[in-house]
């Protein structure tokens, strides 16, 4: 399900997808193997350092096509709500991944999902109700006090 092309910055930053998914499913993440969604509330968390910054990674996830990242192939089942981001050259993507890990309430439904490439135990988290934005940035604060402000993109497309 694809919804409107965020207005980001075009700088480099750490970003959270925040989706939907109201129906449960099954996809194959490419060599990754098969993954059951179930409903509820899915974060998966990211960074954006290339050409373009967070306005062209996050733009590419909210539009789709053809699967590149693990992320992708999931996107087809889940609507972007909404995209938590700080734009800061720093990489946040792991600290963000491990507080997320930490959070009462959130399991990991695919360990090793978007990982590859790090030690984390998961770049993809799940909840059953919508995560609170207001609560995950009182976890950086306490955790990461040099850490930026962490902004917020709603879709507010119809659908």
């Amino acid at each position: 399900m694809v919804g409107t092309k965020p207005d980001l910055p075009q700088e480099a930053g750490t970003y959270a997808l925040i989706l939907h998914c109201p129906v449960a499913g099954r996809v194959v993440v490419g060599r990754w193997g098969e993954l059951a969604l179930v409903t509820g509330w899915y974060l998966y968390v990211g960074s954006a350092c290339g050409p373009g910054g967070l306005r062209a990674r996050c733009g590419r996830h909210a539009r789709g096509g053809r699967a590149h990242w693990h992320i992708d192939y999931v996107r087809p089942l889940c609507r972007l709500q909404e995209i938590w981001f700080v734009a800061e050259r720093r990489r946040r993507e792991h600290q963000w991944a491990d507080l997320l890990r930490q959070t009462p309430g959130v399991t990991l439904p695919a360990p090793g999902f978007g990982s590859s490439d790090c030690s984390c135990a998961s770049h993809l988290f799940r909840t059953v109700a919508a995560p609170s934005l207001s609560r995950f940035r009182q976890r950086v604060r306490r955790a990461l006090p040099d850490h930026g402000p962490i902004h917020r993109w709603v879709d507010e497309s119809p659908g």
